[in-house]
Order: structure tokens, then sequence, then C-alpha cells
């Protein structure tokens, strides 16, 4: 069994776009239409990474190297590939493996190297950690008050929604929430630097920071200052979920490095 996908436009140079833990291709279609409606001669390829939307049933093991295993087992060649967040490090690993028609990576708003501190109070542990043991739910809405009232913001409890299903049995996810847990792991513990610091030929990586996301730290950005001219580093004024909060923006800079 393959990625689950589905293709936005029609062009013959391929871009393949992969979304964040909890997410799905569904979350970056409006992004994908504006993108290649920017870029003719493109087409889009979004993906559901293992254990996410129409990939849930993939089974282990859930790692960061196997979504870039399963990337590299699809049937295209991309020239560009995208990530965001959790899809980033996917993005890197795919890149290390040297897919020999890929041009560019963009990494979006992800630390190449281990996440430090207590993650049990990172925002998405603490998601992972609230949706355990929900009953089920009959309306979306009812989603929302919960999360608001476990103190997540009004936003993301919203965007939480857009992962439910409905059927029979009432709303359910369209992830594997145990795959997620052990994907977030391999995550916040899998160090990729090596990847941005061993220059390639023909090969340029564009690490996209937004400047409202708490993940860079003066460490963290310093160090990336240092790398290989190849590796090329671009602030956004954006929150985490840069598609959302500047996707003209990020289309924008794109369009005028691919």
């Amino acid at each position: 069994m393959t990625l689950a996908t589905e293709t936005i436009g029609d062009g013959e140079r391929v871009i393949l776009i992969c979304h964040g833990i909890l997410g799905s291709r569904r979350n970056w279609r409006s992004f994908a239409r504006g993108l290649i409606a920017a870029l003719p001669g493109w087409r889009a390829v979004l993906v559901d990474l293992r254990g996410h939307g129409g990939s849930a049933d993939l089974g282990p093991p859930y790692t960061v190297a196997q979504c870039a295993a399963d990337l590299a087992d699809l049937d295209v060649a991309p020239e560009v590939v995208v990530g965001h967040s959790f899809g980033g490090k996917v993005v890197l690993a795919y890149t290390a493996r040297l897919p020999s028609a890929l041009r560019q990576t963009w990494v979006l708003d992800a630390i190449p190297g281990p996440t430090a501190g207590d993650l049990t109070a990172n925002e998405v542990s603490l998601v992972i950690a609230a949706l355990q043991g929900l009953p089920t739910m009959e309306r979306r809405t009812e989603l929302v008050d919960i999360l608001t009232g476990q103190g997540f913001s009004p936003t993301l409890a919203r965007w939480m929604t857009t992962n439910l299903q409905r059927t029979p049995d009432g709303l359910t996810w369209r992830f594997n929430l145990d795959a997620i847990q052990a994907l977030i792991a391999d995550y916040f513990a899998l160090d990729l630097w090596d990847v941005l610091e061993t220059p390639t030929t023909d090969l340029e990586i564009h690490v996209v920071q937004a400047t409202r996301s708490e993940r860079w730290t003066p460490e963290v950005l310093a160090r990336l200052e240092e790398l290989p001219g190849d590796v090329l580093l671009h602030e956004l004024e954006a929150g985490h979920w840069v598609h959302v909060d500047a996707p003209k923006a990020l289309i924008a800079m794109m369009v005028e490095n691919v």
C-alpha cells in the first residue's frame, strides 16, 4: 500500500508537498492551488503521510525515516519538495536519499535538530494528550468546546475539527492516534543537521523561519547562519501555520526562488 495522494495542476514539473503532524493533504489544497496558479508548467502532488488521512492504515514503523522512504516509493520524480513542521524533517530525510530529480527542498518552520526542553509541555504533545480518551462526538462544535475548555486557542480547536470524519458511529479521527504519538516522538529526537551541513551539488535547501513561531532559539539561528551557501534562510512574517497565516507571501517567496 502506498501513500494517499492528490494532484493539483497538470504541468510536467512536480512539487511534492508534505503536511505537519495531525494534518493531511486537505490542509494544503488552497495553498497548492495558489502556488500552481503562479507557476505555469508545474503540478503539485499532495500526500497524506503515514498514519494520517488516507494513509492512516499504513502500519509501523512510525518514523521520520519511514515517511521519507514512503515518499521515495511514490511514482513521481519531484524537482521540489516542501514540508511543514513534522513534514519539514520528512523532506530533509528524503533529501538525504539524494533523489536524482530533486533540485530544491523547502523546510517550513521546522528545526533540523532534536527538540530540547520539557516535551510534555510542547503544544503538540499537549494536544495529543488531550485527544486521548475523548468521548464519541456527534458535532464538531463539541470538540471545539472540549479543547478551548482545556485552554487551547479557538483557532487551533477549529483547525482540529478538519481532522474529523463522519461514520455511522459518530465522528472519528482521520489519523491513527497511536501512530501520531510514535511519529512525533521520533521527530522530537531526530537530528538532521548533517543534511544541511553537507553541501550537495545542484541542490538548494530553503529553510523558512516563521517570525512569530517560538521554535527558533538564538543558538539554532546562529548555526543556520554558518551553513554553506546552498542552504538559504528566509524569514516570513507569520506564526507556525505559515500556509494559513501568510499564504500569499510564502507563495511569492517560493515563486521567486524556484
